[in-house]
């Protein structure tokens, strides 16, 4: 899937890598926010938005702790645009301490460990 593509219009089953997905900054300018995987259920309903998931590794605790505010600020752009039905996910390989992951869940962003990807199914994928 390349292009400008409407989330809304994704046809069940499909998915598409590194997609950009528009969203709204505080400023409420448009910004394309750079998701790694957009997954459309098979079983929707008409207009639900596809599971977006951003994978992430880290080898230790210090860049986690770091980093961590962009997936707020990427959660935050996309719900200013789509609403609160977003859907976002973090795929997690490696180091994340309760610190990260209790801010990233205060954000309303779920995570899946990679060692777990069964746990997708949680989703509907």
């Amino acid at each position: 899937m390349t292009g400008k593509t409407d989330l809304k219009e994704m046809a069940r089953g499909t998915f598409a890598f590194r997609l950009n997905v528009p969203g709204l900054k505080e400023d409420r300018k448009t910004v394309n926010i750079p998701v790694d995987a957009v997954v459309m259920p098979r079983k929707t309903k008409p207009g639900q938005l596809p599971v977006m998931i951003e994978a992430k590794s880290a080898g230790d605790f210090t860049n986690t702790n770091k980093r961590r505010k962009e997936e707020a600020t990427k959660i935050g752009q996309l719900k200013r645009l789509h609403g609160d039905a977003v859907q976002y996910v973090l795929f997690l390989c490696g180091y994340f301490d309760s610190g990260y992951l209790g801010y990233e869940a205060a954000e309303g962003i779920d995570w899946i460990w990679e060692h777990r990807a069964d746990d997708l199914k949680e989703f509907g994928l």
